[in-house]
C-alpha cells in the first residue's frame, strides 16, 4: 500500500524581498508565522504497519527550524538571501532530502491563505 504522510511545523521569522520594486509592501521588513508541511511518500511496511514514524521526521526537521530559521531575519540566512516562499521551499528541500527517505514535498505557508509547494528539482 502506497501512502503519503504529512507533518506540520511552525516558526516565526522576519524578511524583506529585495527583488521587488521599492514601493512594494514586501520590500519593507515584515514578519510571518510560517507553517511548514513536510510530506513523505512510499510503501507501508507490512510488519510495522507504517511508512515512517512521525517522530523520525520531527527529529530531523525541528532542530533545523529552531537553529537556523526561528526568530531570524531570513535575508541573513546563507542560501536564502532572497527569501521568497519558493526559495525557502528549495532551501528546506536541500537540507531535508538527504536525511528523510521518501521526501515528496515541502510546503511553506507564508500566510493562512498563501503557500508554495516544492517537489524537488
Amino acid at each position: 500500500m502506497r501512502v503519503e504522510l504529512t507533518k506540520s511545523y511552525t516558526f516565526e521569522a522576519a524578511h524583506r524581498l529585495p527583488m521587488v520594486p521599492a514601493d512594494h509592501k514586501c520590500a519593507r521588513m515584515h514578519g510571518h508565522s510560517f507553517r511548514i508541511e513536510v510530506a513523505v511518500a512510499g510503501e507501508v511496511d507490512e510488519r510495522t504497519g507504517w511508512l515512517i514514524d512521525f517522530g523520525d521526521i520531527t527529529a530531523v526537521v525541528e532542530p533545523l527550524l529552531k537553529s537556523e530559521l526561528d526568530h531570524r531575519t531570513l535575508n541573513d540566512v546563507s542560501g536564502i538571501e532572497n527569501p521568497t516562499s519558493e526559495n525557502l521551499c528549495r532551501w528546506l528541500w536541500k537540507r531535508l532530502q538527504p536525511r528523510i527517505a521518501g521526501l515528496s514535498t515541502i510546503t511553506v505557508h507564508e500566510t493562512c491563505t498563501a503557500r508554495c509547494t516544492y517537489r524537488g528539482d
